[in-house]
């Protein structure tokens, strides 16, 4: 049976000479992998439309053996197009994807998270990359998880405690606006490193290359 969805493109990777691989963000079906065979001829139906943060809508049919699906249709709604033109951007939108990889469960519903990335990405197009939007990141991505964190419990100073209270509960923009100094944006980089590190067991790829100029 077909079945249909929309989706972000987390990652992609070869599986042969004319195959590919799509890890797919939904809303509704989670993490979902589809392979889309003969994507890379250059006649393919899929050509143009299956790259890195790429909206689509596709079909898939599932596997009766395994998580990889075959990709039927995909029909391009968004590329993201501006996080190609900064590498910062497509270092921050990698790590919002290696992120996610490694916090959530395979084809498990996704609601909340899906529309969380999908306003990052907005965002960050329309957006400089600043080290706060990478931080209010984290801290909903955690909240979303069940693992934000009790701030009465940890020795922040009140205002880091502040900032992280609106960080989580603010827009993209009102975390864009906020004005940490060298102080606090240095303690909180350290905390969250530190409960990252606790709470998945190691920190998700690509957290220093996105907060690499921001250091």
């Amino acid at each position: 049976m077909t079945e249909s969805a929309h989706g972000i493109i987390l990652r992609i990777r070869p599986l042969t000479e004319t195959s590919l691989i799509v890890h797919w963000l939904t809303a509704g079906l989670g993490r979902i992998a589809t392979v889309a065979k003969g994507a890379r001829r250059p006649k393919s139906p899929f050509a143009g439309k299956l790259d890195l943060f790429y909206a689509a809508d596709f079909s898939f049919t599932r596997s009766r053996h395994s998580e990889l699906h075959a990709l039927r249709e995909a029909c391009l709604r968004e590329t993201h197009g501006a996080l190609r033109e900064d590498i910062l951007k497509l270092q921050q939108a990698g790590y919002a994807a290696a992120f996610i990889e490694q916090s959530t469960e395979i084809e498990t519903p996704l609601p909340e998270i899906y529309d969380l990335v999908g306003g990052f990405l907005k965002y960050l197009c329309e957006h400089p990359p600043q080290p706060q939007t990478i931080f209010a990141l984290e801290l909903r991505l955690l909240r979303e998880s069940g693992l934000e964190p009790e701030l009465d419990e940890t020795r922040l100073t009140p205002g880091t405690k502040k900032i992280i209270e609106t960080l989580m509960t603010g827009d993209w923009n009102t975390a864009a606006r906020l004005k940490l100094s060298g102080t606090q944006s240095g303690e909180l980089r350290q905390f969250l490193h530190g409960f990252l590190i606790f709470h998945l067991g190691r920190l998700p790829r690509g957290r220093e290359s996105a907060l690499a100029e921001t250091a």
